[in-house]
């Protein structure tokens, strides 16, 4: 069996190849090349348009993430029941239902930090798919009660952000940014501003704690998609000499004249600002810390992606020292907007893989009295199953699910389908359902209820879309663990679930099926 797909067409970079499913599986080029083919593939796309054939498109308006079939993934294992007893509630029929399940959780050193569902939405930064689409997302998880935090380059990428010897001093994007959750904000939940070395190097986090009231930041190693800084496109010589000033990698260079001579020519239409990579060290790590706790952080989390195990031990280790509010590990193959694409398919330790090593990491620390923080695990997980083995393979150390994608696609379509509605235009696959917006969207009526009609009428229509797919994350996680009679999260153990293959069980220590309750049937049996 082949692990990697040979992508040299795909819908990701609206390519495809000249003789369709007939391939070379390695190379990934038709079987027969053709002299006169225009060139359809990434190969012949890239013998045009070079470099821009890297990340998906249209760039700016879509995420993305791997096609990979890794060799493994918790399909690979299986979420058990029981029919004995309850943890949690009453043993009763009448009593343990799956509706009084409780999903209430925190993060935070004092688990102070409640969130009202096991949810956290990864950062999103300053990509225009999540700046169009910000103030649905972040109304949506403040409603619901969960995590979210502001990704990186957000001042620096706003046009009308005012720096004064090298600092941000205000942002109205970033305000704004922030407002769209506040002001939704019920009690529950939380919103974090995330920091690259550019912004650290702008002051953004001391900006947003000193002047926007701010209390969680967040320190960020890479993400699972992609071990290089962030890009996105610039498409006027204007904006990339801003950027360039600001203390970003542009490409080409802006400021010279014969890169400016070939874009007033036509040559290209659009201008790359990257990113530059972290430097981790444990000094400066602390120090850093440290220094935002004095400058008013009440939690101080670290987001880390999917570099190698002697990182993600580095990562465990230093959130233990500096005993930090939540630690999220992001796996290969999660989604990004911005990301290379062949990038995101052939870098990284996958998500179950590094969730095992995870385990393995945060297991030694307990067994030896140190400070475990709590934990969010990410990476290609957006439904309720996927929550449920999550949770279960970290247990007790994962206190909830990150996501961003699937989130940020509930933001947007519940944008684009409520927009319609509005306008009259209600889409032919909704039509069933009725003409109005509470009689499309299911968990309208109950918004309405808990807002208000005022505040319901104001709230950003795709937030009701966030606020729909959390609901159905909620009863599918509740069912799951009504099953398996866990009335908490907490009582959620590595034992209930179970694994299909040999490899699975060897790679996450999780108990293989054929081996599953041994002891405890030997007693029955006996």
């Amino acid at each position: 069996m082949s692990y990697s797909n040979g992508i040299n067409a795909t819908a990701a970079t609206l390519t495809k190849l000249r003789t369709g499913a007939s391939k070379c599986p390695y190379s990934g080029m038709c079987v027969t090349c053709l002299d006169g083919c225009p060139g359809l593939c990434e190969i012949g796309k890239s013998a045009i348009r070079g470099k821009e054939v890297l990340y998906p498109q249209p760039f700016g308006k879509t995420t993305s993430a791997s096609e990979k079939d890794y060799p493994l993934d918790y399909s690979h294992f299986n979420i058990m029941g029981t029919a004995v007893g309850a943890q949690g509630i009453k043993a009763d029929p009448e009593v343990a239902i799956f509706p009084a399940v409780s999903l209430e959780t925190a993060v935070g050193s004092k688990g102070d930090l409640k969130l009202n569902l096991p949810i956290v939405i990864a950062a999103m930064g300053s990509t225009n798919v999540a700046a169009n689409n910000w103030d649905h997302l972040a109304a949506g998880a403040a409603v619901a009660g969960i995590g979210i935090a502001i990704g990186e380059n957000v001042c620096a990428m706003d046009p009308a952000v005012e720096i004064k010897n090298g600092r941000v001093v205000h942002s109205p994007n970033l305000e704004r940014r922030v407002k769209d959750f506040t002001k939704w904000y019920g009690g529950q939940g939380f919103i974090a501003i995330q920091a690259n070395v550019e912004d650290t190097m702008l002051g953004v986090q001391e900006y947003a704690l000193e002047k926007l009231g701010v209390r969680a930041v967040e320190l960020k190693w890479g993400q699972g998609a992609k071990d290089i800084g962030g890009e996105v496109k610039l498409d006027t010589l204007e904006r990339a000499l801003q950027l360039k000033e600001r203390g970003y990698i542009v490409l080409p260079d802006p400021q010279d004249p014969g890169v400016q001579a070939a874009y007033k020519a036509g040559a290209f239409s659009e201008f790359e600002r990257h990113s530059r990579i972290g430097m981790v060290e444990y000094d400066s790590f602390m120090a850093r810390v440290e220094e935002l706790r004095g400058c008013g952080a009440e939690y101080v989390f670290l987001k880390t992606g999917a570099y190698r195990p002697a990182d993600l031990a580095r990562a465990v280790k230093y959130a233990s020292d500096a005993r930090l509010d939540l630690l999220t590990v992001d796996g290969a193959g999660g989604g990004t907007g911005m990301s290379p694409w062949r990038m995101m398919n052939e870098w990284g330790v996958p998500t179950v893989y590094i969730q095992a090593l995870l385990v393995q990491y945060l297991d030694r620390l307990a067994a030896k009295g140190a400070y475990v923080p709590p934990v969010a695990i990410a990476g290609g997980l957006t439904l309720e199953d996927h929550m449920f083995k999550g949770l279960a393979m970290g247990a007790p150390h994962i206190k909830a699910i990150g996501m961003a994608r699937s989130a940020l696609s509930a933001a947007m379509v519940g944008k684009t389908v409520g927009e319609a509605i509005k306008a009259g235009k209600v889409p032919a696959e909704y039509k069933k359902y009725g003409e109005t917006i509470e009689q499309v969207f299911i968990a309208a009526s109950e918004l309405k209820e808990k807002l208000g009609p005022e505040d319901y009428n104001r709230l950003p229509v795709g937030a009701i879309g966030v606020y729909s797919y959390f609901a159905r994350l909620a009863q599918g996680l509740r069912q799951f663990m009504c099953g398996a009679r866990k009335f908490g999260l907490q009582y959620i153990t590595r034992d209930d679930i179970t694994a299909l293959t040999r490899e699975a069980a060897d790679v996450t220590g999780i108990n293989y099926i054929m081996d599953l309750d041994a002891d405890e049937v030997e007693q029955i049996l006996r």
